[in-house]
């Protein structure tokens, strides 16, 4: 019986999912934002540069920028916001926010000039940023102009890159989401990317999975302080990983965690708001592959959609036997078989259930919800589909407002 085969594939799927992918479900590995204790304060702290893409973000800059400058660091530390052709008040409310700060010597304003042929808009103005750096410089510290860092963000991730010799710490920052869509989707988007880069994979010397957060990225400036900067990434339009896989073509060591503490306050307050964020990338991060598209829409449905379709069938049909008894006897052959199907259907329902419970738990949303998980699946397939038709349509759209060149007929390359 086929279903039987599906369910048993299914189930040896998640199986393998859960303890031969690299524990991706698993939360342990988080990077809180509070005060290092006194005896972890004992060596000398590295000079830190920050820089800020901003574009149009007037309403989140007090709040963002002005945690940023308030950063309780013992280091040198600055703060680099690259206006990058707003029309709104963003400049004038970023100084303002200089004067009403603690530091307001901390901050430089640089405007970002037009985009380029062959560069996206975000990695633009990081590069506009870039070279703004003073040389003497030890780390950059890339973050979005929505991501509040309390007072000890920057402290933390510095600690654990030098105490820990990582040339790269990134942090998944906690997203901001309203309603019961934006409750449900948006852990399952911190899950299915810890399913595509588990953490535990990319901060393992010498792997080749390679992946970074863009809202909170602190990178050794040897590593992209060179001549030519991140013009080896200048179309990317998947920024934070395309940096992370930079990193480590240069024999970098990465770290990638969850951010206890720091949070996105841009809010996604339901289904619509998380479809135009998953499309923007999705169709990129295949490649641009028809291939790809067609095999990560299949395993999609066989993992997320079918042990749910054939459970509930099965289930249907042992209740409609049971009810209504058919002629042949409940236990012949055909009633085993559909037991089986059901069994086997179900424990994968169940497993994959599971493994969507630890994210729930971070989120502090209600477990229960971890049942709707073939759920999630089905829309984020329909959303890579979208993201597909997207392209094909020449459809190019902006993130957060800022511009980017069409996209390539063919993906980045990088070093």
């Amino acid at each position: 019986m086929w279903t039987i085969a599906i369910g048993a594939l299914t189930c040896l799927a998640w199986f393998w999912l859960l303890f031969f992918r690299g524990r991706f479900w698993q939360t342990h590995l988080q990077l809180t934002a509070q005060p290092l204790s006194k005896k972890h304060q004992t060596f000398n702290w590295p000079s830190v540069c920050a820089i800020v893409p901003a574009r149009n973000e007037a309403d989140m800059i007090p709040q963002t920028l002005g945690a940023l400058l308030n950063q309780s660091y013992q280091g040198h530390f600055s703060v680099i916001l690259v206006d990058d052709q707003s029309h709104d008040e963003t400049v004038q409310e970023a100084k303002k926010t200089a004067v009403l700060s603690k530091h307001p010597e901390r901050l430089t304003i640089v405007s970002a000039p037009p985009l380029p042929e062959g560069w996206a808009g975000k990695v633009w103005a990081m590069q506009t940023g870039l070279l703004h750096v003073p040389v003497d410089t030890d780390f950059l510290w890339f973050t979005d102009a929505d991501i509040f860092h309390p007072p000890h963000s920057l402290e933390r991730l510095v600690d654990k890159a030098c105490r820990e010799s990582f040339d790269l710490v990134s942090i998944m920052v906690r997203l901001h989401f309203t309603g019961f869509w934006g409750s449900l989707m948006i852990p399952a988007f911190v899950y299915f990317f810890a399913k595509l880069y588990p953490f535990r994979w990319v901060s393992r010397d010498h792997h080749p999975k390679a992946a970074a957060a863009g809202g909170s990225i602190l990178v050794r400036h040897s590593f992209i302080g060179t001549e030519d900067g991140l013009a080896p990434i200048a179309g990317a339009l998947i920024d934070d990983c395309s940096l992370a896989r930079l990193v480590q073509s240069r024999r970098g060591k990465l770290w990638l965690g969850l951010g206890n503490e720091v949070t996105s306050l841009r809010a996604y307050p339901g289904l619509g708001a998380v479809w135009k964020m998953v499309t923007r990338s999705a169709f990129v991060q295949l490649r641009y592959s028809l291939w790809l598209l067609l095999g990560t829409v299949l395993g999609m449905l066989l993992l997320y959609v079918c042990p749910v379709v054939l459970a509930c069938t099965s289930l249907f049909r042992i209740v409609e036997k049971l009810i209504l008894p058919a002629t042949e006897n409940f236990l012949h052959i055909p009633g085993t078989q559909l037991l089986l199907s059901a069994a086997l259907n179900v424990s994968a329902w169940v497993l994959m259930s599971i493994s969507f419970i630890p994210i729930l738990r971070w989120y502090r949303v209600q477990t229960w919800r971890a049942a709707l998980l073939p759920l999630c699946g089905f829309f984020y397939t329909c959303m890579t589909i979208d993201s597909a038709r997207r392209f094909w349509q020449q459809h190019a759209d902006a993130w957060k407002g800022r511009p980017f060149q069409p996209m390539p007929n063919k993906p980045t390359r990088h070093p």
